[in-house]
């Protein structure tokens, strides 16, 4: 075992975790689970059997990573934000069938107690804020907020909200990084070097 796991965890034979992850206080990894390299999962963590979370993401504390949630490289999930993987739940109606997946594309930010309905896709290093609703799909580098989650803004790779307007055309360096990110229309990518 090349990842740390804290005696209260629970791990199910046929999970899959990378070196140098951390599983801590009375987390519950389930069999099939994948979890990448480097990887946080705080106290009182769930991830299901078909959930895959790559590497270098960061599960605060009380956050269930559901079946059918995929989590690429780099992704922060805040203290008890919630992912969903049932659209329309009923105790007495078993509706496993009907999973829809939810994909948070690399380096995204799920801010504390947001929400995430199933069934979207998050873009790359977008940041949803603390208690949004996220019921659509959300742009790459988006800055989302409230309920429901509506845009107000855009977020460079370094986590600095960028000062472009939330359509049209134009460009901006982000002061920390260096990098040019590019809005046209309403779609913003980062300058290549």
């Amino acid at each position: 075992m090349d990842y740390f796991a804290h005696p209260s965890a629970i791990v199910d034979e046929g999970a899959v975790i990378g070196s140098g992850s951390r599983v801590w206080h009375f987390v519950h990894v389930c069999a099939g689970a994948q979890i990448g390299e480097g990887v946080s999962l705080g106290q009182n963590v769930f991830v299901g059997s078909k959930a895959l979370i790559g590497d270098h993401c960061k599960i605060q504390n009380n956050v269930s990573v559901y079946d059918d949630v995929i989590l690429e490289d780099g992704v922060f999930c805040g203290p008890s934000m919630v992912f969903t993987n049932v659209y329309n739940p009923r105790s007495l109606i078993e509706r496993k069938d009907q999973y829809r997946s939810t994909l948070v594309k690399k380096g995204a930010t799920l801010g504390a107690n947001c929400t995430v309905v199933c069934g979207v896709t998050i873009g790359a290093f977008a940041f949803v804020g603390a208690g949004a609703v996220v019921n659509r799909d959300v742009p790459a580098y988006a800055l989302m907020v409230g309920v429901p989650a509506r845009q107000i803004g855009w977020m460079s790779e370094f986590g600095e909200q960028l000062e472009l307007p939330l359509t049209g055309n134009g460009n901006v360096v982000c002061l920390h990084s260096g990098v040019t990110y590019v809005l046209t229309g309403n779609t913003v990518k980062k300058e290549d070097a």
